[in-house]
Order: C-alpha cells, then structure tokens, then sequence
C-alpha cells in the first residue's frame, strides 16, 4: 500500500480506496470539504495550530489576524491579568460605546474582524496566543503539512466520506464514518491531557 507522505499521495490513496479512476478531477473536491468541516469545529482546534497574537490597539480597538480562528488566552501590553472572553452583548451591557470608561482592560469580545474591551479606553498591543487556520492541503501542495504528517489517517476518512453523497453511494458510509470517529478520537486526546490540566493551586 502506497504511504501518504503529501497531498499527491493522499489523493492517490483515496481513489484506489474508492477504486475508481475516474475520480481524479472530484477528489480534491472530497479533501477541501473534509478539510473546512474539520477546522470549523472548535473541538479540532490544538496546539501545533496555535499562534503567537500581537496586535497593536487602534482607536481602542484591535484587529484580527487574517487566519484567526479562535483566541486560546489575549492580554494588553504591560498588564500581567489575561483579559476574560465575553460576548459583544455582554461587553457593550457593561461597558457602553462612548461612555468615557478607561482603566486597566479586563474584557475582550469580538466584533466582526476587530477585538473590542472593556473598559473601552484602551492603547497598547493586545498580545497572547490564538488558533491560527493552517495552510489548507490544497495550497500546501507537496509541502509538509501537520496533518499529513501526523494524521494521514484522518485525512484519508474523511475524505473518503465526504465522497459517498457525491457517488450516491451509502454501502461504506458506516465503515468510514467507524475508522474517521476512531481517528478523530485518537487525535483530539493528544492534546486533550495539556488543555485539562488538575486545577492550579498556590502553595502558600
């Protein structure tokens, strides 16, 4: 059996699973659709996607990063408290739009494609970490790629599921859907164990 080393090979393994060959102009049709499903589900997101967030705080207001998928732990510049996530909702409730409010920056909630705070007077860089959206397969192309990499088997599944309403066929849906959840089981606890640590106590 041929080894996935990169989005080629990956493409060819998935025809000869799905034995045919004139599947070659739908596979990568297969991939990408596995591929933005995976990275919109939040439970996917770990930590080789994680990148390091420094924004500079314009007009009281900072911008996300263009492959921004979520924001793991932000802080501003000079403070040592990491700013707690709240909705748009909440923030405005208790820190109105030009109500003058300053202070130290407690809050932080997103606002379309900026970063708002609360209180609302801020300046500085919002620095921290955020889940960053990974090159895609299709773009990466031949390159290394994380997934490919470390899960070839997820990326084979899940493609190969993604096929089945396209050939209109549902005799492998439940094999596939049993070897992806298996996969996509054994990928999540790798990094389950760093994100649940035991709480933090200080020893006084």
């Amino acid at each position: 059996m041929a080894v996935v080393t990169n989005y080629t090979t990956l493409q060819s393994l998935i025809e000869r699973y799905l034995a045919r060959s004139d599947l070659t102009a739908d596979v990568p049709q297969f991939v990408q659709m596995w591929e933005e499903r995976f990275y919109r589900d939040s439970a996917n997101w770990a930590s080789w996607m994680e990148t390091a967030l420094s924004v500079s705080i314009t007009s009281n207001v900072a911008a996300l990063p263009n492959d921004y998928l979520g924001l793991k732990v932000a802080y501003i510049s000079g403070q040592s408290a990491p700013l707690q996530r709240v909705t748009l909702a909440q923030l405005y409730a208790r820190y109105p739009r030009g109500g003058g409010t300053s202070g130290q920056a407690a809050y932080i909630a997103r606002d379309g494609s900026n970063f708002r705070f609360g209180p609302e007077a801020v300046s500085g860089t919002l620095e921290g970490t955020y889940y960053a959206k990974p090159t895609t397969l299709r773009a990466d192309g031949d390159g290394v790629n994380w997934l490919i990499t470390n899960a070839p088997d997820l990326c084979l599944y899940g493609a190969l599921l993604e096929a089945q309403p396209f050939l209109k066929d549902s005799t492998w849906i439940d094999t596939w859907q049993r070897y992806y959840n298996e996969a996509l089981m054994a990928y999540r606890s790798q990094f389950k164990e760093e994100e649940y640590l035991a709480p933090f106590t200080v020893a006084v």
